[in-house]
């Protein structure tokens, strides 16, 4: 009868989430870079990127009288252990809410 033994990886403790190739998308702005949301496909992550953005050119010209400039948007792979702690997805519009700094 074969038996499956566990085994750890190198560099990971156990019990570690081992999931790769999480999608995040980023918010940009100036050289500040905050995780907007984060998941488990590119197309996923592509399609809320894209949400994000028609967001903030829908409102283009509030953001404009406003004193901080609109964030921009993009998608980079990400592992969980890259998130900060207590990190939580972020609104599109996040900036406005002063959750962005």
């Amino acid at each position: 009868m074969t038996t499956v033994l566990p085994f750890d990886l190198p560099g990971r403790k156990r019990g570690e989430n081992t999931r790769d190739g999480m999608w995040a998308v980023v918010a940009l702005i100036g050289r500040t870079r905050k995780v907007a949301n984060i998941y488990p496909t590119r197309e996923a992550a592509l399609t809320d990127c894209a949400w994000r953005r028609d967001q903030v050119r829908a409102y283009a010209h509030f953001l404009e009288q406003s004193l901080d400039p609109a964030p921009t948007y993009h998608i980079a792979p990400i592992h969980r252990a890259e998130l900060p702690k207590g990190w939580k997805p972020m609104p599109a519009l996040g900036v406005l809410h002063g959750r962005f700094v």
